[in-house]
């Protein structure tokens, strides 16, 4: 199974994410960041990733630790579930000038 559990613990954030990559899209998120939510949902529903997030952050000064450390913690456990990251196949390469 590629899953992962990870905690991530700093001065201004405690934050918990489980992930299944396998999954139906089923997730349950809550970062206090209402748009960080969103954005994750759609990954989770649209990647059929089950995903919980559970984060406590410093949103009363800004959304910027929370942001920052919610998206190391999900690599982390994106990374962790990959493990060797066996079978994987790129399917398409592209540039794109912005």
């Amino acid at each position: 199974m590629r899953t992962a559990d990870i905690t991530r613990n700093t001065n201004e954030t405690r934050i918990a994410v489980s992930l299944n990559l396998d999954g139906t899209g089923k997730q349950s998120i809550n970062t206090g960041v209402p748009f960080l939510d969103h954005m994750i949902d759609q990954i989770a529903r649209h990647g059929l990733i089950d995903l919980d997030i559970k984060c406590e952050g410093d949103v009363h000064i800004d959304d910027h630790h929370t942001v920052e450390d919610t998206g190391i913690a999900l690599g982390q456990a994106v990374a962790k579930a990959l493990g060797e990251r066996r079978g994987i196949v790129r399917y398409a390469s592209m540039d794109l000038a912005m």
